[in-house]
C-alpha cells in the first residue's frame, strides 16, 4: 500500500527522445553549450547597447534596467522551492547583473576618468584591450580579500575551495548540518565569480609588464588551458544530476571560453560575435537555440538517476 501510494506521488517518467535527453552526458552538455555560448553573446549585447542605442545616457539605463530584471530573477529563484529551476534562475540573474551592473559599471568609470583604449601593436586600427577592461584590473585587490573569505567558509560546498582547505591544512570548522542552501544565491554568485576571475586572469597575462599576449608563457598557459578544459568537460559529460551539472557546467564553459578569447587575441579567427551589424542573422539564430535550450534545461528533473534506480530496484523485486 505504501509503495503504491509513492508511486503515485511520483512524477511522471519521460519518454521517448526526452528520456535519453534526461542522460548522461546530454545533461552536461547542455549545461556546458549553454554558458558556453551565452559568453560571446553577452559580448554581442555590450557591443549592440553601445553601438546601437540613440545615445549614451540610454545605454547607462538599459544597463541598470538589465541588472535590475537580474536581481528579480534572483529574488524569484530564491524563493523557489524547484531546484532545477532555482539553479538556472540564478545563473540567468548572474550574468545580467554582471553584465548590466559591473561591466557597465566599469565602461561608466572608464568614460568618466578619459581612460583610452589599447591599442593592438599587432594589428593596426584595432583595440587590443578596451578601457573598460583596463580600469577592471584595478578590481583585483577586492577578489583577492573576498576569495580569503570564501576560502575560510566552513559552510562552502565548493570542491575548488574545499581542495584548498584541505591541502594548506586549514581548520575552518565543522559545516552546520542544519545549514540551507540557497542554490539560486550560490549559482549567481558563481557565474559573476569565476567571470571576474578569469577576466582578470587574462588581463594580467596580457599586460606587456607581466608577460604578454604573444610570450612564451602566455602560449603555454593556453595550452595548459586548453588540456583542464578537456578534463573538465569529460568530468562534466558523466553528470547525472542537472543542477550539479549547471553549477559544475558554469566554470568548465568559462575555462574553454577562455581558449577562446586567447585565440581571439591572437586574431586566429573572425570574433563574429563581436561584429552584430555583420552577422545580425547568425546571431538572432544562436540566440533563439539559447531561448529554446534554456526552456528545455528548466525542464529538465533534478533526480532522474535516482528514480532509474528506484525502477531497477522494483524490477528486480519482481
Amino acid at each position: 500500500m505504501e509503495q503504491s501510494a509513492s508511486a503515485a506521488a511520483a512524477p511522471k517518467p519521460p519518454s521517448g527522445v526526452m528520456k535519453t535527453f534526461y542522460r548522461p552526458p546530454w545533461i552536461g552538455l547542455l549545461a556546458f553549450a549553454l554558458v558556453f555560448v551565452v559568453q560571446a553573446i553577452g559580448h554581442t549585447v555590450m557591443i549592440v547597447m553601445e553601438n546601437f542605442w540613440p545615445g549614451p545616457k540610454y545605454v547607462l539605463q538599459s544597463a541598470f534596467a538589465m541588472g535590475a530584471l537580474g536581481a528579480v530573477l534572483l529574488w524569484i529563484g530564491m524563493r523557489s522551492k524547484n531546484e532545477v529551476a532555482a539553479t538556472w534562475l540564478g545563473f540567468w540573474a548572474g550574468m545580467l547583473m554582471w553584465t548590466g551592473w559591473i561591466e557597465f559599471s566599469f565602461v561608466w568609470s572608464s568614460d568618466v576618468l578619459g581612460v583610452a583604449d589599447l591599442a593592438d601593436k599587432y594589428k593596426p586600427g584595432a583595440i587590443a584591450t578596451k578601457n573598460e577592461y583596463l580600469v577592471m584590473m584595478s578590481s583585483i585587490g577586492l577578489m583577492a580579500a573576498t576569495l580569503v573569505c570564501f576560502l575560510l567558509n566552513k559552510e562552502t560546498k565548493c570542491n575548488f575551495f574545499v581542495w584548498f582547505q584541505r591541502k594548506l591544512g586549514l581548520k575552518v570548522g565543522k559545516p552546520n548540518p542544519a545549514h540551507e542552501r540557497n542554490f539560486a544565491w550560490i549559482t549567481a554568485l558563481e557565474t559573476m565569480y569565476v567571470i571576474w576571475f578569469f577576466y582578470l586572469l587574462l588581463l594580467f597575462i596580457y599586460d606587456d609588464g607581466i608577460l604578454g599576449d604573444r610570450h612564451p608563457v602566455t602560449y603555454g598557459i593556453f595550452f595548459l588551458n586548453v588540456i583542464w578544459a578537456v578534463y573538465l568537460f569529460l568530468r562534466l559529460m558523466k553528470f547525472w544530476k542537472v543542477t550539479t551539472a549547471i553549477r559544475y557546467g558554469i566554470p568548465t564553459a568559462i575555462v574553454a571560453w577562455n581558449a577562446v578569447e586567447i585565440a581571439g587575441r591572437w586574431h586566429l579567427f573572425t570574433e563574429f560575435w563581436e561584429h552584430p551589424g555583420d552577422f545580425a542573422l547568425e546571431l538572432s539564430l544562436i540566440t533563439v537555440g539559447i531561448v529554446i535550450a534554456a526552456l528545455l534545461a528548466v525542464r529538465t528533473p533534478a533526480h532522474e538517476k535516482s528514480r532509474l534506480s528506484r525502477e531497477q530496484r522494483a524490477e528486480g523485486a519482481t
